[in-house]
């Protein structure tokens, strides 16, 4: 049933009318999703509501013919100011204005996938305007080698786009950004005065852009209630500029914030200033708050909030009154991303990291298979807020009726579980759910790298559509390991990696540099680890983060643990979340940066194993004290023959072609029978005796991963034993391990 009827059944209940944005700027290939998990749940409710994401809405209007008409127009005051200082790349941008006009429309709908015979001429390299960003090509065709000429396409069209950026922020906007705007604004801002000053300040010309599509949003849908959901510091800006407006010529129309910046930075907050912007702030979980807001509009004497901050008496106050339970995972309703452009999105291909690739280029359906995490003990991690600590899992079968309905919403097949750290037993769970209703997906999420992840349960991920998995390595010292409460050794992680790798399933490690009593011999032992792994073939992409310390951590909370002193306690009236600290080794962590990416970046491409890791730093380094197979000798283990009794044992092949035969020798005569399987790839034989063969074609249909009940081992051995001989040494015969390696799993 559409949306506005539903909403008219009910209008006798409800007048408010939502209206839900995400400001510029996040992502450019797909929305954020925490609007759409909202009108997900509003649906549940019978609640009218539309939503928008403004940034993908602003990108599109400025990466436009008519959008870059305006905006050389803007620059061209400052080219006729002569005390400006103008560098050359922008000169050069300025006279090239007539080939971006001309292009602009073009390479838009390329990167949207409806112009793919453009990629032709892109490539020629005589078609796109080439400013700074084109310097790095040879480079990159090195990176590259010989990517395909629809990627080459999109990566050339996004340096065109990079220089246009370029030429934004020196000439129009300093703020300017993809995928943040003013971002410096909303970091580690514990006072509000220089966000407040900049909103003084006439609007610049990204900011008309801005509230000229909200002007148009705004009367077209005519809410009650305006709900910014701003999840980065980058969206901040944009958010309050927003929210200024509305209140400025509609403030009749109650204006909210939620997010994950809130959710963070903002859970002090005393700046009665705030409210000039917003009359409600919400923290957590955003569908009980939501719901009680629009009880408060539509009821100006009701009084029950839940987690919110609010204005009374021109004090900030944080109300948390109200009796009404959070909602279960499986009451919240599958994301609805109706109202949002969804074939509008770009996709482009900014550097070779791969898995940034997948975060950049092509649309996601995102979606979470558990709220919070199933760890929670990361001592660098905000495990204290509710959003972390509080989990709870979704049912398997619940995940793929969302992922059918928003794959008939959307006419997208891909999925992006976007969870602090998927639990392996749920993505068994969804896995066999997915293969049992003949699914075809393709998705990926973040995991730990724990133990539970063996060659048999990543081959299942892969047969399902999982295609890669990114973790936390974190800092690949197992002494820091233990310190940070991973939970792991990096002799299990490349276990783990080798089993992913092998299953065909991409590797993408998060690595962390400067931890708390972090020595210079761990920094350089940890980029061996690195080395090795890389060298081995178990890990595909990587990315190395410096520390920081976050106010709700375990590091932040009780610094004198780890070795750190907090450098000021001051508890700032706006937000409050990074920290200042010092570290008892006294080291500078920043020197290593350049060292530890531009490593990375080569091993990434396969190549410099060979480098001492001195050649990757300017400064003097100790040598490793890893030994150099130690990556190699953790991979070299035996078959492990013990199976539990209650592992669960599936078949993902098909059905066999059944021959029987005699087989004579020595005047003795068996009855034979020979399986032959095909799968997608090739085909295959197994021989057995003809009672062993009937058994194990009738059980092989029993265990088909398309069937709704899973056999456990000791069922399968006591369904053998009742009529044949000796299990263990049928299960460890040729004819079996040839079905392990074609898809007959033990999980």
């Amino acid at each position: 049933m559409h949306l506005s009827l539903i909403f008219a059944q009910n209008l006798f209940l409800l007048k408010t009318k939502l209206f839900l944005i995400t400001p510029p700027f996040t992502q450019l290939n797909t929305p954020y999703p925490a609007t759409a998990y909202i009108k997900g749940f509003l649906n549940t409710k019978g609640i009218e509501a539309f939503q928008a994401d403004l940034g993908i809405e602003v990108i599109l209007k400025l990466f436009s013919k008519e959008g870059l008409l305006s905006l050389f127009e803007v620059a061209s005051l400052k080219f006729q100011d002569t005390s400006s200082s103008i560098s050359d790349n922008s000169k050069r941008i300025y006279a090239l204005q007539d080939e971006y006009i001309k292009t602009i429309d073009l390479v838009i709908a390329f990167l949207q996938g409806k112009n793919p015979t453009l990629a032709l001429q892109i490539c020629q390299e005589d078609y796109l305007p080439e400013a700074s960003r084109f310097a790095q090509l040879e480079e990159l065709d090195w990176a590259f080698g010989t990517m395909g000429t629809q990627d080459k396409g999109k990566h050339l069209a996004t340096l065109y786009l990079e220089d246009i950026s370029d030429f934004i922020v020196e000439c129009v906007d300093a703020n300017f950004g993809f995928s943040r705007y003013a971002e410096r604004l909303g970091r580690s801002a514990n006072s509000f005065d220089e966000l407040y000053e900049a909103l003084q300040q006439e609007p610049t010309y990204i900011d008309s852009v801005l509230l000229s599509n909200l002007k148009e949003k705004i009367e077209a849908v005519q809410p009650t209630l305006f709900l910014i959901s701003v999840p980065f510091p980058g969206n901040l800006y944009s958010a309050f500029r927003s929210a200024q407006w509305v209140k400025k010529h509609h403030p009749e129309i109650k204006v909210s914030m939620g997010g994950g910046f809130p959710n963070t930075e903002l859970r002090s907050l005393s700046d009665a200033r705030v409210f000039e912007f917003f009359d409600y702030i919400t923290l957590d979980d955003g569908e009980v708050p939501v719901e009680e807001l629009i009880n408060a509009i539509e009821n100006p004497t009701y009084n029950s909030f839940k987690r919110t901050f609010l204005l009374e008496d021109g004090k900030v106050v944080y109300k948390n009154n109200s009796t009404q339970p959070d909602y279960k995972q499986s009451q919240v309703g599958t994301p609805d991303y109706s109202d949002l452009l969804l074939d509008k999105y770009i996709s482009v291909i900014e550097i070779v990291n791969p898995m940034h690739r997948m975060w950049s280029d092509g649309r996601w359906n995102k979606l979470t298979m558990a709220h919070g995490c199933y760890w929670g003990k990361c001592t660098f991690c905000d495990i204290s807020l509710d959003y972390i600590k509080i989990y709870e899992p979704v049912a398997a079968s619940l995940l793929c009726d969302r992922m059918e309905e928003m794959m008939e919403q959307t006419g997208e097949n891909g999925f992006h579980y976007v969870d602090e750290a998927a639990p392996p037993a749920l993505m068994r769970a969804l896995a066999l759910e997915i293969l049992r209703r003949k699914l075809s997906v393709t998705w990926w999420t973040n995991i730990r790298f724990e133990k539970s992840f063996t060659a048999d349960l990543c081959l299942l991920l892969k047969a399902s559509g999982c295609i890669a998995v990114s973790g936390g390595l974190e800092v690949a010292s197992d002494r820091l390991l233990k310190l940070i409460d991973k939970g792991v050794t990096v002799e299990q992680v490349a276990k783990v990696t080798r089993n992913f790798t092998e299953a065909g399933v991409m590797v993408h490690a998060y690595l962390m540099y400067g931890y708390p009593t972090q020595t210079v011999q761990e920094t350089i032992d940890s980029l061996e680890m690195v080395r090795q792994l890389f060298e081995a073939g178990v890990l595909q992409s990587g990315f190395w983060h410096q520390f920081a310390m976050t106010a709700h951590s375990p590091v932040g909370l009780y610094p004198e643990k780890f070795g750190v002193v907090k450098e000021t306690e001051v508890i700032g009236t706006f937000a409050n979340n990074d920290i200042n600290y010092k570290d008892s080794t006294g080291i500078d962590h920043d020197k290593f940066s350049f060292g530890l990416k531009k490593s990375l970046f080569n091993f990434m491409h396969g190549i410099c194993f060979d480098y001492q890791l001195q050649e990757w730093f300017d400064f003097k380094i100790p040598n490793t004290k890893i030994p150099e197979d130690f990556i190699f000798d953790a991979l070299q283990e035996e078959n492990d023959f013990n199976i539990k009794p209650t592992a669960k044992i599936v078949w993902l092949g098909g059905r066999p072609l059944i021959e029987k035969f005699t087989k004579t020798k020595k005047g003795n005569s068996w009855d034979m029978m020979t399986l032959t399987f095909h799968d997608k790839k090739e085909s295959f034989t197994i021989q057995t005796n003809a009672r062993d063969g009937e058994w194990l074609a009738q059980m092989l249909l029993k265990i088909t991963v398309s069937n709704t009940k899973t056999y456990t081992f000791q069922e399968i051995k006591s369904d053998f034993e009742t009529n044949l001989d000796d299990f263990e040494l049928f299960w460890y015969s040729k004819p079996i391990n040839t079905l392990r390696a074609f898809g007959l799993l033990v999980l």
